[in-house]
């Protein structure tokens, strides 16, 4: 229980208000700490000076009387200190107050008499009987020490004071700014998978609280649309991971009941298509977790034509080698321009295969490749002559395991993976690519990235 206490008192004292109270309270007290001994320093400077001036003003007066009526004169002064001092040393006249010890000489010597301070200035004085001497006098300087102790004792009570106060409405205001917070914090903290669409109360100050407050449920928003996402996402490729596995055991567990009647060469068939099927579906999904890790291993200029041409290439020869499904497509690369981008040439070369693949999949009988730098861009499009995507589809195509319906067959629309690809590298890559009508009638995908050198 100590060592609980005394942690939270720590985590109590780390806190923004804590830490607030602490500099606010520690820099005002240097600041006033500073100004107090300025303050104290003029003040006594200033109050010296006027006991300088009186005393410089006194010394002048007894001056011109000593010179014209003789040392008898400094006798009748009282409450300063006045002593001519011979040629020798010698008092020959003082005040009232000064008794017959020889004051110092000295210009702005300190005297202590009786308790008090003094400031004495001295200067030469002609005697009547042709001698010279020495006239001294003395100003009290008890007013003005009385004045800088007084300062000093008012500052020494009144600079604590005022930083116990500043420091007390600091912590105060501080933790009513900061009870919003602490407010969206306790529900930020309740909020669990059952209540996915709960959110933070926006204050209607229109400060950075209630940005704050706005802020975190957008990012509630994006976390529970990932969310969504993901568990959509696992559904999907749990649903698409199980159906190869069961056709591969079905036809397997059919084999082994009936071996008479089963076709070794047609069971080989069966499993090596479902097996190809296992790979594309995960190699799909591992290339779309790295998208989604930011996973571009390296970015460096890549021709973009290059790329275009071999995927043309592996179209054509597809075509030339398959079983007469596609036989019939004409792949047309005549329209590819030289275009360079920065980037992943591995991810780069999936999006343009995944691209044409996928127009040879849907086409007709036509499907056409051009690229062009246009705009400080490279514009990569891909058209064939099929049925095209519906306006309402255009978005949703892009989504994993979307297949339209005219591609429902899997053996015609592969996993549903291929475009979902082509949108998260482009996007990872900075460009956008968008679904179009095509001029063969079918549908254009239109892929646009900064040129890079």
């Amino acid at each position: 229980m100590g060592d609980t206490g005394q942690t939270t008192t720590r985590r109590r004292f780390r806190s923004v208000r804590a830490r607030t109270t602490l500099g606010a309270g520690a820099v005002v007290l240097a600041a006033l700490v500073v100004g107090a001994v300025a303050f104290v320093l003029v003040l006594r400077s200033v109050l010296l000076d006027g006991v300088r001036a009186t005393a410089e003003a006194g010394l002048e007066q007894v001056s011109s009387q000593v010179e014209a009526d003789g040392v008898g004169v400094v006798a009748g002064y009282e409450d300063v200190l006045v002593q001519v001092v011979g040629a020798g040393g010698t008092v020959l006249a003082h005040g009232e107050d000064t008794d017959g010890v020889v004051l110092p000489t000295d210009d702005e010597s300190r005297w202590s008499h009786d308790g008090e301070r003094w400031l004495l200035v001295a200067d030469g004085v002609d005697l009547p009987s042709g001698d010279e001497g020495t006239l001294v006098y003395g100003a009290s300087l008890e007013q003005a020490d009385t004045a800088v102790r007084t300062a000093v004792v008012l500052l020494a009570v009144g600079v604590p004071v005022l930083v116990l106060v500043l420091v007390g409405v600091t912590w105060v205001v501080t933790g009513r700014s900061l009870r919003p917070v602490e407010r969206m914090r306790t529900e930020v903290e309740t909020i669990r998978a059952a209540r996915p669409d709960a959110r933070v109360d926006v204050p209607d100050t229109g400060d950075e609280v209630a940005r704050l407050a706005t802020t975190m449920n957008g990012m509630l928003d994006r976390l529970d649309r990932a969310a969504a996402s993901q568990r959509r996402f696992v559904s999907d490729a749990s649903h698409e991971l199980r159906s190869p596995i069961a056709s591969i055991r079905q036809h397997a567990e059919v084999a082994r009941a009936h071996p008479d009647r089963s076709d070794v060469g047609a069971l080989a068939a069966v499993v090596r298509s479902e097996a190809v099927r296992l790979q594309e579906l995960v190699t799909g999904l591992l290339e779309l977790s790295r998208l989604d890790e930011g996973g571009l291993a390296t970015r460096r200029a890549v021709d973009l034509d290059d790329l275009a041409l071999d995927a043309v290439a592996r179209a054509r020869s597809a075509s030339q080698d398959d079983d007469g499904e596609r036989s019939g497509v004409r792949v047309d690369g005549s329209g590819i321009g030289a275009a360079r981008v920065r980037g992943d040439e591995r991810v780069l070369a999936g999006v343009v295969r995944n691209l044409v693949d996928n127009a040879v999949r849907h086409a007709r009988s036509r499907v056409a490749v051009a690229l062009v730098a246009q705009h400080g861009a490279a514009v990569l499009t891909v058209d064939d002559d099929g049925a095209g995507v519906p306006e309402d589809a255009r978005e949703r195509v892009f989504e994993r395991f979307v297949r339209l319906d005219e591609a429902r067959s899997r053996d015609a629309g592969g996993a549903g993976l291929g475009l979902a690809i082509v949108r998260d590298a482009v996007r990872a890559h900075g460009g956008h690519v968008s679904v179009t009508v095509s001029p063969l009638g079918g549908a254009r995908f239109v892929v646009r990235m900064a040129l890079g050198d």
